[in-house]
């Protein structure tokens, strides 16, 4: 076969000549050159003259030679399975015949080559290529070992998995202890390559690895101080995954092991630093951390906050030593990160929270965004060691660092000083208790670090201030909270683009823990973040409006006053025109509006209709589309399903904030038509915005949600799985409002929902606002429909008042614990055993309303006058003190 084929000279010419017009940097060129590709492939031998080029053409340049190569490899990505046998088998002998080439862009592109027919399932059809390769390793020629040693590096990390399976003999069992034998090779790239082959199977704890494991850590340590950056690199690597599957065997040379990451922590080659400097973070994991790093804790942390410098290529890339005002420099669009929109989930508020603003974590807390620079180095990575070390050690890492701190923050070089600042801001979760002392002192320095004439020292300092704003919040309001917000909104301001999208997320913290302190600056609050509009360019836009969003997620109605209305509406309305449905700078819009609306309440009237009308047409549009896509997907393309559920979100916004206002536009709507495909979504996200929706139109508008409610229930019920934890959380709310609105009319549906429910409360880890929503559930299922439901009250009166004790008093607690009265007085038995859980539930209430603190007195005193005075006695000498002293004054038992 391969003596036959032959390259046609014209052919030849012709595909050689279309390489070259695919490196004419012109897109025209470049669009014409993809179309006759497409061509060339509906004939069968064009991928014989691909790799013909690659691997006979010497005459051409090695360029050329290697994109002929990569084509190939493109085909074979895309229409492997179409090749007919000669071609393949001229391919693959071709491949194994040339992986020694002498240029190495030509092994490394047959290398890439070999590795995707590999990964297309072909290792199991092409039984000599692990064995060829294998033997290749011990070819005399430097070329042909390399060559093949590349494409077994390439095949272990593509195709790890099927290598340690049994579709394939094992072929492990002989692989790693030949990658082992070549630890010790002369070359230092054969050494690197064969330490990154055994790396791909420390994980996945790969059997054959494991018999090896002790030779393997050997070999390592033996290599720990190799010339070459790379083979250095490597190693890192694998002592850094050890660290997660075989402590037991680094355990005996932990010492040695600390100290060797410390010098390779500091490397001059930033890659192997880098790559050092991850070891700190993954130890930080594990139980044994404390115990094995005291000790080196004076050494490692001068050397953490040495890594979070900037370079000097950062500085370089950054025009850190360049003043920059870049404000009217328009967005690189690639630059651009997609966002992701954290769906609607319904929560309980819990006493201590400051206005019911829940404790997310949020991401945006995390170190900050470097966008420019490569996204992780070693800046990052001491930085996110640092804090996690922080978390561990507590305390006690303030003795090494306190020193240094005091040495870099004072610095009169800028760079010095903003890695002193991020430090500080690294340390803030893990050593607050440590801090408040010096707090007083560092805060306004740092507030006054906010006007440095550095972008970067501008924007690190607005990070590292966002990271003590609960602190901040916690002392009067005049002593640090004004002066930082006065400096932060001047921030928001700032010339510099990168110290803009600073202020704007740290504002937004601040504001998540200030919450009302805001209110009586909300007139200049809102002058800066709507000047803000008419000034930022793309990317910062979409910060902006999360600042706005959660502004008034945190001033909640205080924001309903004309005058800051009239402020804030028109600069986002006209973005709302601006934009167009495809566009996904809607998300951001959208969430933020629906903060603003829930807040605004009446106030946002004006503006519901045609935000309403939009919102329903990107259900109707996407829910379109997907039908489409389902009947020919050829044809379409699936839609953006975040589209549709940021718009069901907006209207639950709209829902709650309008409440009874919404009902003219849902009358004259088909929302509960789209709703009803919604909740059969396949995408999770999708179902829970619309049963989000659904509890919101039910408390807003029940009228028109009533004559769906047959079809409605028996899919609630099946979204009752904890595995899915928000939609579930989702639909059991819901279902408790519709049970308050249909009265005792829900009787035929608490079937299809009370064994599910009664499971999730007794299930082990189920997370807290799931457990609350449960509880207040079944409490108002039990409040209308008391004899379908009392009968289970033994099994779910226990975790029913454990999980409510801690919320507050509000609407939601009131129904559920009137239905658990109900029930009580329906089957008093199902109580008796856990009555002590009924007694704390009930003492929970600051100040229940009158006619449900009779109900709980009626039944704390007709248990005591069942059981007699003595036993009651006895009984209540159980309570905690705090506990029957409330008892006593509220109920007088």
């Amino acid at each position: 076969m391969e003596c036959e084929w032959k390259p046609d000279d014209q052919g030849l010419q012709q595909i050689l000549q279309l390489l070259k017009e695919s490196q004419s940097p012109d897109t025209s060129t470049q669009r014409s050159v993809q179309q006759r590709l497409e061509q060339l492939n509906h004939y069968p031998d064009f991928n014989n003259y691909l790799i013909f080029v690659l691997t006979k053409l010497k005459s051409e340049d090695e360029p050329t030679r290697s994109l002929s190569g990569l084509i190939l490899k493109n085909n074979v990505k895309a229409h492997y399975q179409n090749f007919p046998n000669g071609v393949s088998d001229f391919i693959k002998s071709e491949c194994l015949q040339n992986i020694g080439d002498s240029s190495p862009l030509i092994r490394a592109t047959v290398g890439i080559l070999i590795t995707t027919i590999a990964s297309k399932g072909e290792l199991q059809n092409w039984p000599e290529l692990l064995p060829k390769l294998c033997l290749l390793l011990d070819s005399e020629d430097y070329n042909t070992c390399e060559g093949a040693f590349g494409a077994l590096q390439k095949i272990c990390e593509d195709s790890a998995e099927v290598l340690d399976s049994d579709m394939l003999d094992r072929p492990l069992n002989v692989m790693i202890p030949k990658f082992l034998q070549f630890f010790k090779h002369s070359s230092p790239k054969i050494r690197s390559h064969a330490i990154a082959c055994v790396n791909q199977f420390i994980i996945s704890r790969t059997q054959a690895l494991m018999l090896h494991i002790d030779g393997f850590i050997e070999n390592l340590f033996a290599l720990a101080t190799d010339e070459e950056p790379e083979v250095r690199k490597n190693v890192c690597r694998a002592l850094v995954m050890l660290l997660e599957v075989r402590m037991d065997r680094l355990l005996p040379h932990m010492h040695n092991i600390i100290e060797y990451m410390l010098q390779r922590t500091q490397d001059q080659d930033e890659n192997v630093a880098l790559e050092a400097c991850e070891f700190w973070l993954t130890l930080a994991e594990q139980p044994v951390c404390k115990d094995v790093l005291c000790n080196h804790l004076s050494k490692l942390t001068p050397v953490l906050v040495n890594g979070m410098k900037y370079s000097e290529i950062d500085i370089i890339l950054l025009k850190g030593d360049v003043e920059e005002d870049d404000e009217a420099i328009p967005d690189n669009e690639q630059d651009i990160r997609p966002r992701f929109h954290r769906s609607r989930t319904v929560a309980q508020q819990h006493e201590g929270d400051r206005d019911g603003i829940e404790e997310d974590d949020d991401e945006d807390d995390d170190l900050e965004d470097d966008d420019t620079i490569s996204d992780w180095n070693l800046r990052k990575c001491s930085a996110a060691a640092l804090d996690v070390l922080a978390n561990v050690f507590r305390d006690d890492l303030l003795l090494p660092i306190l020193p240094l701190l005091k040495e870099l923050l004072f610095h009169p070089e800028w760079v010095i000083k903003e890695s002193g600042i991020l430090v500080l801001g690294a340390i803030a979760e893990g050593c607050m208790q440590g801090m408040i002392t010096y707090l007083p002192e560092l805060i306004p320095h740092l507030v006054q670090c906010l006007s440095d004439k550095k972008a970067l020292v501008r924007s690190i300092t607005c990070w590292t201030l966002s990271r003590y704003a609960h602190w901040v919040v916690s002392q009067p309001p005049d002593t640090y909270l004004k002066p930082l917000m006065t400096e932060l909104l001047k921030r928001i301001l700032d010339s510099n683009k990168r110290v803009q999208e600073a202020a704007c997320s740290a504002f937004a913290t601040l504001e998540e823990e200030a919450c009302t302190e805001l209110v009586p600056y909300l007139a200049y609050i809102l002058d800066t973040l709507v000047f803000a509009f008419s000034k930022y360019q793309h990317k910062n836009l979409l910060i902006l409006y999360d600042a706005i969003g959660t502004l008034a997620d945190s001033v909640g109605h205080h924001l309903n006053k004309p005058e800051y209305i009239q402020m804030l509406m028109p600069p986002l309305i006209a973005k709302w025109n601006q934009l167009k449905d495809e566009d996904k700078d809607l998300f951001p819009l959208l969430e933020c509006l629906s903060s603003v609306a829930t807040a605004l309440q009446s106030g946002f009237l004006p503006y519901c209709e045609p935000v309403y009308q939009r919102c329903v047409n990107l259900v109707q549009k996407t829910l379109a589309q997907t039908m489409l896509h389902q009947s020919q997907p050829d044809q379409y393309e699936a839609p953006d399903k975040d589209f549709m559920i940021v718009a069901l979100d907006l209207l639950s916004g709209l829902a709650e904030g309008l409440g009874g206002n919404i009902e003219q536009l849902v009358a004259r709507s088909n929302i509960l038509t789209l709703m009803y495909q919604c909740m059969q979504d396949k995408m999770p996200e999708v179902r829970q915005s619309s049963f989000a929706l659904l509890g919101d139109l039910t408390k807003a508008c029940f009228l028109h949600v009533k004559p769906c409610i047959a079809d409605f229930m028996p899919i609630l019920g099946t979204n009752l799985n904890p595995e899915l934890i928000s939609v579930c959380n989702n639909a059991t709310w819901a279902i408790g409002e519709i049970s308050i609105q249909m009265g005792a009319e829900m009787q035929p549906y608490v079937a299809m929902v009370l064994h599910q429910l009664v499971e999730i409360i007794n299930r082990p880890n189920t997370p807290k606002t799931l457990l609350e929503n449960t509880a207040i559930t079944i409490g108002r299922l039990g409040y209308v429909c008391p004899q379908e439901v009392a009968p289970m009250l033994q099994q779910f009166i226990r975790p029913w008042c454990t999980s409510l004790r801690n919320i507050r008093d509000n609407e939601e607690k009131d129904s559920a614990f009137r239905g658990i009265c109900t029930m009580i007085s329906v089957n008093p038995g199902g109580v008796v055993q856990d009555f002590i859980f009924f007694c704390d539930a009930v003492a929970s209430w600051v100040n229940p309303k009158d006619d449900l603190r009779d109900m709980f007195g009626k039944i704390l005193h007709g248990f005591k006058n069942q059981v007699g005075e003595e036993n009651w006695g006895r009984f209540s000498d159980q309570f905690p003190l705090p506990l029957k002293e409330r008892l006593a004054a509220f109920y007088g038992v």
